[in-house]
């Protein structure tokens, strides 16, 4: 009979950081759920409220889930980078290499076949990673591969939360490991770097405030209020994890790479390099060369542009100005909003 430990081991084997089992059964974290969606929290992310019984139970997604095999994979093994030239617009660390979507997805199908060779049984099992109506991270926390901390992330002790996370539900009977209490203290490093003051109290973040909310899963228009806010960003922000004490480098150990998962993942020269001249400069033919098979393409290529064109109003660069005066000119009334507004700033 195949046991908890098994299934830690074919997970790690297969390229995964950690690996833990919690069990298939409703979560309290609904009605926390529920609340913050009521406070409008969520934005426009309605599908968040969408498939709410799923949510609660992983039972109601698989019927017959007994134990849900939660995994986590490191993606920034590396010193945390510098603030560059404003001119430069940074990407969050996740974003710029193989879409994680894909990598990990691949990696849990495996972990599927895996058990079932060891089991000897055809396993019932669904894969999920960022992709359907599950609780990911609430569930991680509860296989014990960290707690979630006062910026909503999800911590490791010895890695820190620069993690990809991924769920397998299945029917198999296994023994469930224990969480890992919370060790964020009274640290409000997180809470007070946050640029757009995104999190009203501890543990709870207003999405619709935070920067990777607008520059991602915004599809209009970024509120003024936010955008000089917003600095050099383009896709995403990870300032709340640059702060975070648990991923300063001494702190964390870093497993080697033996599957080759993190060079997948890791940014590509285009994304590592980018600059907003160039980011300006992308049609969307341009754009989906240059996003192919990677996370970035959620934001779309108008709202990379948007982004860019925000992220030009902050910069202090004077050589952007035709690019910028060009989107002004233009017919996509979104971006020529947006680059008015830059256009506006840099003439203080």
């Amino acid at each position: 009979m195949i046991t908890g430990a098994d299934a830690r081991a074919l997970a790690l084997a297969l390229g995964f950081d950690r690996a833990g089992i919690a069990p298939a059964m409703p979560t309290e974290r609904m009605t926390f759920l529920r609340e913050w969606l009521d406070r409008g929290y969520a934005g426009e992310m309605d599908w968040l409220s969408r498939h709410a019984d799923e949510r609660a139970d992983p039972r109601r997604i698989l019927p017959g889930a007994r134990s849900v095999i939660a995994v986590a994979l490191l993606y920034d093994p590396g010193e945390p980078l510098p603030p560059g030239p404003v001119a430069a617009g940074r990407v969050a660390r996740y974003a710029g290499g193989d879409d994680y979507h894909e990598v990990l997805g691949e990696r849990l199908e495996a972990l599927g076949d895996a058990l079932e060779a060891r089991a000897g049984r055809a396993v019932s099992r669904r894969a999920y990673v960022d992709t359907g109506p599950v609780l990911e991270r609430e569930l991680c926390a509860r296989a014990g591969l960290g707690w979630i901390g006062k910026n909503t992330c999800l911590i490791d002790p010895e890695l820190g939360s620069y993690l990809f996370l991924g769920v397998l539900l299945t029917d198999l009977p296994l023994a469930a490991d224990a969480p890992e209490p919370d060790h964020c203290g009274t640290c409000r490093a997180c809470l007070d770097a946050c640029p757009t003051e995104a999190f009203p109290e501890p543990y709870v973040l207003d999405a619709s405030r935070c920067l990777s909310y607008t520059t991602i899963e915004l599809r209009g228009s970024i509120p003024e209020d936010l955008r000089a806010k917003q600095g050099d960003w383009v896709f995403g922000c990870d300032v709340c994890q640059e702060v975070c004490p648990w991923n300063q480098r001494p702190r964390r150990r870093i497993p080697a790479d033996a599957a080759g998962l993190r060079a997948k993942l890791a940014p590509r020269v285009a994304w590592r390099t980018s600059s907003l001249a160039w980011l300006l400069s992308l049609d969307e033919e341009a754009w989906r060369a240059a996003t192919l098979d990677t996370a970035l393409r959620r934001a779309k290529w108008r709202g990379l542009l948007r982004n860019a064109l925000v992220a030009a109003g902050n910069a202090a660069d004077p050589s952007l100005l035709p690019a910028i005066r060009r989107h002004a000119a233009g017919d996509d009334p979104l971006l020529a909003e947006h680059a008015r507004w830059a256009l506006a700033r840099l003439a203080r």
